[in-house]
């Protein structure tokens, strides 16, 4: 199978256009490849913490997770959002199955941290990808909210873009990492350019020096991540810009491609 593993994270998913959605049903319907969705959540779950007057804080970018805060994230990501989105791509005439990490033990986890500073957070040890292969040959796309499970049945919250770095790794697909940008940026002499390719040497340094920060660091470190378990190549796309996303399919510069060692000179 040629799978394409989309991520899209909660604050992107609110801007998404209709194409987006018909972008997607089209590469499954015209056997372009085969696509399948990750999705997180954290606007949405932050509002409804704050509704329900639950108290969250974040350790190096990631949510400590208390009983009180999975419950609300597993709300707010298996059941609203996860719906929205299988209801859109079906509004496009296309076919959609939404489900987490718990059903069938999708994504079977462990804690990240012994020591407990994040609370439930997990991060991904097994996928179950003759369930996702069963139902893309059924001529469904999976759409997974990152809730998982460990071996003793107790649910963890995975970020989700490490989520869909271990869909990508345990199918050996590509992974294209949505944002509402057209790739990593930065402003040379004056001028605000994007990123062709970036190595991982390239990306720590980027990190280190500021270009590259804030919710871009776990995009592009799951990026590198997925290139070592061997997965055919991660990208970042333009989830506003659909178009993107074909010519990405199609072989042409698009976005910005995190790869082992440079190919091409970066796109000014």
């Amino acid at each position: 199978m040629n799978i394409l593993v989309l991520k899209m994270g909660g604050s992107v998913l609110a801007k998404l256009p209709d194409s987006f959605y018909e972008t997607v049903v089209a590469l499954k319907k015209q056997n372009i490849c085969e696509p399948i969705i990750v999705h997180g959540g954290g606007p949405e779950i932050n509002k409804a913490l704050k509704e329900l007057h639950v108290e969250s804080k974040f350790v190096d970018g990631l949510r400590v997770t208390t009983k009180e805060v999975l419950d609300v994230a597993e709300m707010v990501m298996s059941g609203s959002i996860n719906k929205k989105i299988v209801a859109n791509l079906q509004k496009q005439g296309g076919t959609a199955i939404g489900m987490s990490g718990v059903d069938c033990k999708l994504l079977q986890a462990v804690p990240i941290d012994p020591e407990g500073k994040l609370g439930l957070v997990g991060q991904v040890e097994q996928v179950n990808v003759s369930w996702l292969e069963t139902i893309m040959e059924h001529g469904a796309i999976p759409v997974i909210s990152p809730i998982s499970i460990d071996e003793f049945g107790e649910r963890l919250n995975i970020n989700g873009d490490m989520a869909a770095a271990a869909v990508a790794e345990a199918l050996k697909a590509k992974l294209a990492l949505i944002s509402d940008i057209p790739g990593v940026m930065e402003n040379v002499s004056g001028k605000e350019i994007v990123h062709d390719q970036l190595t991982k040497e390239e990306i720590e340094e980027k990190i280190a020096s500021g270009v590259i920060y804030g919710g871009m660091i776990p995009k592009v470190r799951s990026a590198l991540k997925s290139l070592s378990g061997g997965i055919q190549e991660s990208v970042i796309l333009n989830g506003l810009a659909p178009e993107d996303i074909k010519k990405y399919i199609e072989g042409k510069q698009a976005g910005t491609k995190v790869v082992m060692k440079k190919e091409e000179e970066q796109h000014v």
